[in-house]
């Protein structure tokens, strides 16, 4: 069965919306489960957690980790509404989870956010930290970047 990666990029992107409504930065993931349907979801709570490491990709991987066998995780796809960071992508790698999708670019989220101190990005495609990895991870993306950049638009200002 093929996944609705456009779908599910959409409802990331609703989640970033949510995160940004909640006073965080404009970033959201969901988990799918093998059938297609959402299992989790997670926005980023940097601002309201209080921990830079806060991100939506590591907030939904430490959801996962508690809540889905082990074992199953490489069979789920996270979905996110910007190209995970290094730090999330490292955190995907060490879960387990074997598929990827994202909206924005880490480079059109550059192009956006400049220099901004809330978001030093490393200019680093998580495609290249999955290939430092001993295990492969799918990687499919960017989708509907455009879409997922709305949210952040004016955020960085």
């Amino acid at each position: 069965m093929a996944l609705d990666y456009e779908g599910a990029v959409r409802r990331a992107i609703q989640v970033s919306a949510d995160a940004r409504a909640h006073g965080n930065h404009p970033f959201g993931a969901i988990l799918l489960a093998p059938d297609g349907t959402i299992a989790l979801e997670a926005e980023n709570t940097v601002t309201t957690g209080d921990d830079v490491t806060n991100h939506a990709e590591t907030n939904l991987v430490r959801l996962a980790w508690r809540a889905i066998p082990h074992d199953e995780l490489p069979d789920y796809t996270l979905v996110t509404s910007c190209e995970p960071c290094a730090m999330c992508a490292g955190a995907i790698y060490w879960s387990g989870i074997d598929t990827v999708v994202f909206g924005l670019s880490e480079s059109g989220l550059l192009a956006l956010t400049g220099n901004h101190p809330d978001n030093s990005t490393m200019s680093l495609p998580c495609r290249q930290v999955f290939a430092a990895g001993g295990r492969e991870v799918t990687v499919v993306g960017p989708l509907l970047e455009d879409e997922a950049a709305e949210h952040h638009r004016d955020f960085w200002d």
